[in-house]
């Protein structure tokens, strides 16, 4: 079977593409919601069905990652395939005008039990391949590990996790958030200076960078109309959202709002979405009830610090780099994927003090170098511990 489908994903694809999505998979629309490459994985399953043979694609790398893996290998699995050999995430690139730059995985299939699977990985997206020795069984997340297929979950399976949420979303073209050179223009309003808040996005969040947000949650309409500075700013906002092609955003009448509002009223560990591949560990930071966390992180209720030590631990960054999704290689946050599927055993008396002491000790090493970003902490460690 040869075949060189376009590499789309569930957002960009078109409408006749799902359509062939469906009649390749079934009319399945949970299946669909898979990348375009798929379909080749569904044509070759109705070709093989009652005919011998082996067959293997280069694809897209998401196939592997994130919520993929079980609607992709349950039915591959079922219908008695096994990984006979694989590489990891490599990027590849054409030598065509206009190329592509992907990272991509190859799996090759076999139904022969006694075939020999041969796992290869690289060190980095476009290192060499090397062969991962002593090898007997290739999963759907390319480790050598029995098939297991994790699927979301709404709430974590340990009853030591909270659930994180998402941070809160302004689709305000900018004109609820404060930077650093209009923040005493703001402070100068009285009434404004009383809805200043910190905000904190993803950016903020790893390098230190101060921004604020007017949250209006509480202010009247007679004071915004007698705040010059709220006034010109809701009066913006109520004619960005005007223009969207979005119906909810046009209709929404709460102009001095985020469109989306969700500030925990305890303090929160903050979890940025995106994650750079090479961290050692996943960066989050605790933050006090206040501070606006935007929709580019999660924020999590921590009232003991016992989230924040989880986040921080090697344990969690091995998880989400295995079953977790991915922008490319760099890893991507799922509150419903990585953290509430993940497998924390029941904790034997004092374990939970224990870590949330060996959290504590993550900021005091922090606290050692204050005048370094969360990126900078990070990246020092990647250095000290290579």
């Amino acid at each position: 079977v040869f075949g060189n489908p376009p590499f789309l994903g569930d957002t960009t694809r078109t409408g006749a593409q799902l359509a062939l999505m469906h009649a390749a998979w079934g009319g399945n629309k949970e299946l669909s919601r898979l990348d375009y490459v798929t379909a080749w994985h569904a044509l070759t399953l109705r070709l093989l069905a009652e005919r011998d043979g082996e067959w293997a694609f280069v694809t897209t790398n998401s196939i592997v990652q994130g919520d993929q893996p079980a609607r992709l290998f349950a039915p591959i699995f079922a219908a008695g395939w096994r990984i006979k050999f694989a590489h990891r995430t490599f990027a590849w690139d054409s030598q065509a005008p206009g190329k592509a730059a992907v990272h991509c995985v190859i799996i090759g299939f076999t139904r022969e039990p006694d075939a020999k699977a041969r796992l290869f990985k690289y060190e980095h997206a476009r290192g060499e391949a090397r062969e991962v020795s002593a090898v007997k069984t290739i999963n759907a997340y390319l480790v050598d590990g029995p098939n297991v297929l994790v699927t979301k979950r709404s709430r974590p399976i340990s009853a030591e996790l909270n659930m994180p949420m998402y941070g809160s979303k302004p689709t305000d073209n900018g004109h609820l958030l404060v930077g650093a050179t209009e923040v005493e223009q703001i402070r100068a309003d009285p009434i404004a200076a009383k809805y200043l808040r910190p905000y904190v996005g993803a950016r903020e969040l790893l390098h230190s960078e101060d921004r604020w947000c007017l949250w209006l949650v509480q202010a009247s309409g007679a004071e915004i109309q007698a705040s010059p500075v709220l006034r010109e700013r809701v009066e913006a906002v109520r004619q960005f959202r005007g223009r969207s092609a979005a119906a909810t955003t046009r209709d929404y009448r709460h102009h001095h709002l985020f469109r989306q509002v969700d500030a925990p009223d305890e303090d929160f560990v903050c979890i940025p979405i995106h994650v750079s591949e090479e961290r050692p560990y996943f960066p989050v930071k605790l933050m006090a009830q206040g501070v606006i966390a935007s929709n580019a992180t999660f924020q999590c209720p921590d009232p003991d610090g016992f989230q924040f030590a989880m986040l921080s631990s090697s344990m969690f960054l091995t998880w989400q780099k295995t079953v977790g999704g991915r922008l490319k290689s760099d890893l991507r946050f799922g509150s419903t994927l990585t953290w509430t599927t993940l497998p924390l055993p029941p904790l034997a008396e004092g374990q939970r003090e224990k870590i949330i002491a060996a959290g504590q000790k993550v900021l005091a090493a922090r606290a050692l170098h204050p005048e370094r970003s969360l990126a900078q902490h990070y990246t020092a460690c990647l250095l000290y511990t290579s």
